[in-house]
């Protein structure tokens, strides 16, 4: 996931073209390497056969994304490399732990050309269907990789898929039922990452409806001469001129028009 924009394409044109040469393949490795990591957790017995496909492609695609951030940093001018490599942390993750690389799957998904579209609906639309496909991937993978690190431990309340999913769930939910827990160190880390993640998912949801809700609040108000009721983030009253609404009674009449009124030159 790049944090860059447009000024650092223009510092790195060789490595804009190698990632638009390479986008598509890499996306489809990505979504390899978590189809054969989903059959390696819950196909636990399966045939020789598969489980040697399933580590070759395991092995193979782990490879080439380690692969692939070398060349990534080696393409990027000298004195920036630590910036690229500070602002694309899944890229440089996915080299080390496997929930890393799924999340790197949903970020190639952002080279295709289907979510390139630069109108406000469109990046409104790509953000979003990001979001949840950040959301999912990470509690999908991490609630599988919790599973591989505890149903063979002593004690072990995540025993199946089920209950990792309702685990992470739970977790990533701040809830926290206490029937299901990890019992490992491997498995608590990975309930730590879960919930880091968890703040971030939670606070981007909630930063999106609130922005959604106030530029619906923006429309209404401007719309035509009708006044919408104030808005929780201005704290506006509305005008009565523009709805047409009447004074409160027993506030003081307009001076203009009244009986009270003599024209010029005329006795009282």
């Amino acid at each position: 996931m790049s944090l860059g924009g447009v000024q650092e394409r223009d510092e790195a044109p060789r490595r804009r073209r190698y990632v638009d040469v390479t986008g598509r393949t890499l996306a489809l490795l990505g979504v390899l390497f978590v189809v054969a990591y989903t059959v390696y957790v819950l196909w636990p017995d399966r045939p020789q056969g598969v489980t040697t496909v399933v580590f070759l492609v395991l092995i193979l695609t782990w490879v080439i994304f380690v692969v692939d951030v070398i060349i990534r940093i080696s393409l990027t001018p000298r004195g920036r490399r630590w910036r690229y490599a500070w602002r694309h942390p899944f890229e440089v993750l996915s080299a080390v732990l496997p929930v890393f690389r799924a999340l790197r799957v949903v970020g190639l998904l952002q080279d295709l050309p289907v979510l390139k579209r630069h109108t406000p609906t469109a990046v409104r639309a790509q953000f979003i269907t990001l979001a949840l496909a950040y959301a999912f991937a990470w509690v999908f993978f991490l609630a599988l990789a919790t599973l591989a690190a505890e149903r063979e431990a002593p004690d072990a309340t995540i025993t199946t898929f089920g209950d990792a999913i309702w685990w992470a769930i739970v977790t990533i939910a701040t809830v926290g039922y206490g029937d299901t827990y990890p019992v490992t160190a491997l498995g608590r880390f990975y309930a730590v990452l879960l919930m880091a993640g968890g703040i971030a998912i939670v606070g981007t949801a909630s930063a999106t409806i609130i922005s959604y809700l106030n530029e619906k609040v923006a429309g209404l108000r401007h719309h035509g001469d009708t006044l919408a009721p104030p808005s929780l983030s201005t704290g506006e009253e509305p005008n009565p001129s523009a709805t047409g609404a009447l004074p409160p009674a027993g506030s003081a009449a307009p001076a203009h028009g009244t009986e009270h009124e003599h024209p010029a030159g005329t006795a009282g």
